[in-house]
């Protein structure tokens, strides 16, 4: 087998013949070329292809580090305002207290709010496991250390004030106002507003914007503050499950945590909240159920 290329030009003629063996190693290098050329070419757009995948890898991955870097900035930065307010926390617990130990007489050693508690015990499970930076963990159980600790001296302490000198001021008894008079009583009576049958859980005592209004018993100021229907509402704690309640007034003058003795002026006289003027409601319970306060405003008269 041959293979002959013949040429005819104008004015020359050529005759040229290739033999099988020649034809063969003729066309097994141009198959080689082509199969070279064609696999230099594929490899150099598979590498360029996992070079650009591999790039956008590590630009999602970065923008991911990110992300995440940007969220734990924001949940510490929480953590830090928690922790702020926690401690606050604590310094107001910590005058509060102070001043509860000052008006009971009692020993500011023994019941010290300026000092951190001491505490201890063994190694748990999951301290053992934490490791590195542990600062802000730190600062977190010391609060939470201190609060309980607080928490637990101011019920020791409220106990004791509400058997200790100031029993005897504890026991209700006279009118919520110095000056006055008892406008509506406990019981149903018609509704002002809609003038329906509703039941009326305490006294009114009506009198002058303006006027000054007392506690009728010693005790702990649990609520001061706006509350729906009450207004401007004082909540004073006697102990014993014995609360009372001084609603529709116009200023507050004492605060949450204040030890309050008998007679001393705890708002001035107002209209807020459901009222149709000035007065103060005035109502007594015990553990939990309104009690008619009449017997304890006359008591001892």
């Amino acid at each position: 087998m041959s293979l002959t290329l013949h040429y005819k030009g104008k004015t020359r003629e050529y005759s040229y013949q290739i033999g099988k063996r020649r034809l063969s190693t003729s066309f097994v290098l141009l198959c080689g070329l082509l199969l070279v050329s064609s696999r230099s070419t594929n490899d150099v757009e598979d590498t360029q292809a996992r070079i650009e995948f591999a790039q956008s890898g590590f630009v999602q991955q970065q923008q991911e580090v990110t992300e995440l870097r940007t969220a734990t900035q924001q949940q510490l930065a929480g953590i830090m305002l928690k922790l702020a307010d926690v401690q606050s926390e604590i310094q107001r617990v910590n005058a509060l207290g102070a001043r509860l130990v000052d008006q009971a007489g009692l020993s500011q050693e023994e019941f010290s709010f300026n000092q951190l508690p001491a505490i201890g015990g063994p190694l748990g499970e999951s301290e053992i496991t934490i490791s590195g930076n542990n600062e802000m963990l730190d600062a977190i159980d010391m609060a939470l250390h201190t609060l309980d600790s607080k928490t637990q001296q101011l019920a020791a302490l409220e106990s004791i004030m509400m058997n200790h000198h100031i029993k005897e001021q504890v026991e209700l008894t006279g009118r919520p106002i110095k000056s006055g008079w008892l406008s509506s009583y406990y019981g149903v009576r018609k509704d002002p507003f809609s003038g329906l049958p509703a039941m009326h859980n305490g006294l009114d005592f009506a009198g002058k914007e303006g006027e000054p209004v007392v506690s009728t018993g010693a005790g702990l100021v649990t609520w001061s503050g706006d509350r729906y229907g009450y207004g401007q509402l004082v909540e004073i704690d006697h102990g014993d499950g014995i609360v009372t309640r001084y609603g529709h007034n116009k200023a507050l003058s004492v605060k949450i945590g204040d030890v309050i003795t008998k007679g001393q002026q705890i708002a001035v006289m107002g209209s807020t909240g459901r009222s149709t003027g000035a007065h103060v409601h005035y109502e007594v319970l015990k553990h939990g159920k309104q009690q008619d306060p009449l017997p304890f405003v006359y008591k001892n008269r």
